[in-house]
Parts: C-alpha cells; structure tokens; sequence
C-alpha cells in the first residue's frame, strides 16, 4: 500500500476498479428478535464469503454503535416497535458514513411506508415483518457486496460547506477550523477540512497537523482519485475529523487540472458526511469551482467599511447549482476597537447577519498558539459556531457529555440527513 504522506491516489484492484478500503466491516446488522435474527443468518449465510454479524438489538442500538465505530459497507437496522421510524432512520445517517448501504426491516407493512424509506430516506431496501429465508435472499442478496442501486434523484453523499472571508484577516479559516471541529468532535459526525490554499493555507497550522503532499497531486491527476483519498492523503486530527491540506514551497507551481474540484467532491462526498473548505476569494478557478459546487457558502466579514464592500460584492455572484439560499453572512469580530456596530452594519449591507461573533483577539490568538480549536477557549465563540452549524447544517445537536447549559440553549429546527445509497 503506498505511503499516506506521498500519494493521494487509490490503488486499483484486480479487477481494475477503485481500490476499496479495508478497515470496514462487510455487514453488521441490528435485530430486535431473536426469530427475525435466525432468519437473516439463514437467508444470507450462502450469500456472501464475509462473516455474517447480527447483533440483538433495534435502531438505537445501530445509533450508539457508530458513534464508536467504523461505518460497515452494508447494514441491516430493524425499526420495529420505533415511534419515530423515520427520524431514527435520519439520526443514523449522521453518525455512518454516506457511502454506506442500509437494508431496513420493521412490523409496517404499507407501501407508502416502503416508498419512505427507499426513496425519500435513500435506504437500499426495506423488508416488512415476518420475514422468510426466501424473502431476505431475493431481496437482500443483491447487496452483499456492497453496492446498493444507483437511483435518479438519490441523496448524493455528504454536504460540502465552503467558508469565505470576504477579504483577508477576516477570520475565515479560523471559523472553518471551529465549524470542523464542532462537526467532527463535538458532534461526531465524519468531516473533513479542505485547504486548497497549498501556499499560504492556514487550516492545517491552527489544529497543529502537518500536511502532506497529498491534496496537490490530487488537483494535478483527477482522474486518479478515488474514495480512498481520505486514508492516503488526508491526515487525522481526530478520529471523525480528518484534514486535507498541503503546505508547497512557494516556488511550486499550482498546476490545477481542469475537472479537479468535481473530482474531489465527488470523491469527498462518498466518505465524509460533511466537507467543510476554506476557500478564499481569488481569481483561481479551483477556488471558483469548489464555490459552485458547494451545497451552502459562508461569507465572513469584520466590522469595517471594506468589508461590508467586499461582502455586497461577493453576495451578488451566480449561485451554484446545489445551492438553494444566498450565501450565510457571519460578523465576526463584534466590537472591534475603531470597528462598527453591528447595526451599522447590518444598515448598510440592507439585511440582518446571520451569526454574529464577539472580538475575542486573547482566546482565539492563544487557541492559534497552542494548535488547538477556540472553541473550548470561549463559551461565547463556541455558541457562534454551534448558531452557524444550526445553519450550514440544518440540524442543531449537543454532543453527549457537553455542558448543560449548552444543551438547554439547544433549540432550531431539526432537518432529516439522508442516507446515500452506494453507486452499483
């Protein structure tokens, strides 16, 4: 296997696809009964040369077990006896990975309920209770490999987020750190953080990881990259949060292929459930890619004249063709010395900011020092994040174990995360 530090590329297998990764299980599934359970051995044992690991116990039980473990290529989830099934089956797609197929049975035996979970949830199959050793090997066996079906209009993947500052020393890349980590650590979730500054990119220094070569020969051959970029290319920060970034003497030049952004998103998306980049605004046309092919786009502004003329400006681009809303305007830096007021403005962008965060130069430049997120520095600068995740997000959740007065601040509305079927 080629070394994670120098090649970004998946390896081929023999039969000349992309190579897969090996550190997942083949199938684990989550039974209620032990009847259901016999019959899910007996339907598959034939089926596949991988072990077969069914474990007692219902949706909830799949919930807890991912947050603690590799996502399997395959699951099987029982949501019998769930009130919510359908919410259960959303609170598991945030804590999988998106490329995993997931194979429901319950005790609902009606197709609208069927067309819910297959279609609008993206799971791979749903089987209604009782079930037979016929019925899970027509109907599952297709899947034992690892490949769900391909689907017109199928959720794809993972939500990328890019993080703009509207000039430079705004705070952009500080906010794209945090919001990572808030993802990643506090909340569990796969991320990524991409840097696709390979000279000047900050992203990697604040967490304290040191890039690899990786991302730029990513961008210099597309076509060679594959789902496995993540394990060879991006470096651990912490077990959810991975970081994809290079740091190239500035006398290298950056020979971005054409089709490269598509590529790594593409290739992003099948691995992480949230991809968050910090791209700056510049006359690159990686950068103008990345922006277009993003799902949302966060501007970050200070409190000055120039910033709210750059912000204008940047809010008048072309939105991309996965983005439905403008741009989220963050104000960072609230009460900075010589600065405007937020109303000021709020008075001449002719809208409300979105989120607002104080000027807190002490703990975030300590938090930059140390390498570590400014968030666990600030209650106030981490309520910023956790205010923008709401938003970038469409979820709000408080990891376990947080402070109890963050989680009777938690409130917003809660938006289902779909599942991805994997491509056949």
């Amino acid at each position: 296997m080629p070394d994670a530090t120098t090649s970004p590329v998946g390896s081929k297998n023999e039969n000349g696809g992309p190579g897969r990764r090996h550190d997942r299980p083949a199938l684990i599934g989550f039974v209620v009964d032990a009847k259901s359970e016999e019959v899910i051995q007996d339907g598959l044992i034939d089926l596949t040369s991988d072990q077969v690991d069914i474990r007692r116990g219902g949706i909830r039980a799949a919930i807890a077990a991912m947050q603690k473990q590799a996502t399997p290529k395959v699951m099987i989830v029982d949501v019998s006896g769930e009130e919510q099934p359908l919410s259960a089956l959303g609170d598991l797609a945030n804590v999988v990975e998106p490329d995993v197929c997931v194979l429901v049975v319950g005790d609902i035996d009606h197709v609208d309920f069927y067309r819910e979970v297959t279609r609008n949830m993206g799971a791979s199959e749903y089987l209604a209770k009782p079930l037979t050793r016929d019925s899970v090997a027509r109907h599952f066996g297709h899947f034992m490999g690892g490949a769900g079906r391909a689907t017109p209009g199928a959720p794809k993947g993972g939500r990328a987020v890019s993080i703009t500052g509207v000039r430079g020393g705004v705070g952009a890349t500080t906010i794209a750190v945090n919001l990572a980590w808030n993802f990643g650590v506090w909340m569990r979730r796969h991320t990524v953080l991409l840097d696709p500054d390979i000279h000047l990119g900050a992203a990697a220094f604040l967490l304290n990881i040191q890039p690899s070569v990786g991302l730029r020969m990513a961008l210099e051959a597309p076509d060679r990259i594959d789902a496995l970029l993540a394990e060879r290319a991006a470096q651990p920060a912490a077990e959810r949060l991975h970081v994809l970034a290079s740091e190239e003497k500035m006398s290298v030049a950056a020979n971005h292929a054409q089709g490269a952004a598509a590529s790594l998103a593409e290739a992003l998306r099948r691995r992480y459930n949230f991809i968050v980049a910090d791209v700056p605004f510049a006359p690159v046309a990686l950068y103008h890619d990345l922006l277009d092919l993003v799902d949302q786009r966060v501007l970050v502004m200070e409190p000055t004249l120039a910033a709210v003329r750059d912000t204008v400006r940047l809010l008048a681009l072309p939105k991309g063709a996965a983005q439905d809303q403008r741009p989220i305007v963050v104000l960072n830096r609230v009460g900075l010395p010589g600065g405007l007021a937020r109303r000021q403005v709020e008075d001449a962008l002719k809208m409300k900011v979105d989120v607002a965060i104080p000027d807190l130069p002490r703990q975030v430049g300590q938090a930059a020092t140390m390498g570590e997120p400014a968030m666990g520095k600030s209650v106030a600068f981490r309520s910023g994040i956790r205010e923008l995740t709401a938003l970038v997000a469409g979820v709000q959740m408080i990891e376990a174990g947080s402070d109890p007065k963050d989680r009777a601040a938690a409130t917003g509305k809660r938006q289902r995360i779909r599942l991805r079927r994997s491509a056949a």
